[in-house]
């Protein structure tokens, strides 16, 4: 496969890609040991230690957590009512999605409360290693994991394979949680409504988006900060990740599209 190799003309210094087919990789491109930070790429590995908690009953998605009137449901969708940054809600939970670093911060703690371990170890134990992944969490659960493409590409694997939880559960995942909400994806401006599952952002039909025209919109992932992205579209059979270390900007609101057709275009 070509089209990852797109990646040599980005304005980062050092960028990894790779491309999965069922659970099989198509081509890695670029560093393979080379530790970025995820960004918020991070939150889909805190998401899913989340519903590895809730199979373990550690949690349950509908208890209270948050602010008055939040679940693990609303933290993990965005719906809880916590703001971007520390502050007060912007709002009752339900009512608005508010894309928010400190829900995923309230929803770490919460996990890591229950189970009675810091949240770093939960992950560890139940996402990092079963999955042959040497990504560490530095930091905060919503932006601070560190790992190579290898990492990431193993993740992406379990998303198009999954093993840790039921295919049910993933569904529910990849599926729509408080319909109709309208709300803002950060540097791409207000959607109405503005999708989103447990942890994973749906593309459905926002445009502009991050992912390309020819992703159905069924794909769902996320995209960090720092340059990077995963997506999986479960019509094409087909994943795509990058890391990089070049914080996003118009750089890849163009080149990240362009390689997501070139992609699809390939496989189709």
């Amino acid at each position: 496969m070509e089209a990852p190799r797109q990646i040599d003309d980005w304005p980062a210094t050092t960028k990894a890609a790779f491309v999965l087919r069922g659970g099989e990789a198509v081509a890695v491109h670029g560093p393979r040991t080379h530790v970025f930070r995820w960004a918020s790429v991070t939150k889909l590995l805190t998401a899913l230690a989340a519903l590895v908690a809730a199979e373990e009953g550690v949690v349950d998605l509908d208890e209270p957590a948050g602010p008055e009137g939040s679940t693990v449901r609303h933290l993990l969708a965005h719906a809880s009512g916590l703001p971007f940054e520390p502050g007060a809600p912007s709002g009752r939970p339900g009512k608005r999605r508010v894309y928010s670093n400190v829900g995923y911060e309230a929803l770490a703690a919460h996990v890591a409360e229950r189970a009675e371990m810091p949240f770093a170890e939960y992950l560890a134990a139940g996402v990092l290693r079963p999955l042959g992944m040497d990504a560490e969490l530095r930091g905060s659960a919503a932006s601070e994991l560190h790992g190579n493409v290898d990492d990431l590409l193993a993740f992406a694997r379990e998303l198009q394979r999954p093993t840790l939880v039921a295919p049910e559960t993933l569904a529910e995942a990849t599926s729509v949680q408080f319909a109709g909400l309208a709300g803002v994806l950060p540097d791409f401006g207000r959607f109405d409504p503005l999708d989103w599952g447990l942890g994973f952002e749906l593309r459905d039909a926002k445009a502009p988006h991050w992912t390309g025209a020819r992703n159905s919109p069924r794909t769902f992932g996320h995209f960090g900060g720092s340059g990077t992205f995963l997506w999986v579209d479960p019509d094409a059979g087909v994943a795509l990740g990058v890391l990089t270390d070049l914080e996003f900007g118009d750089w890849a609101k163009r080149a990240w599209p362009e390689l997501s057709d070139a992609v699809l275009a390939e496989e189709r």
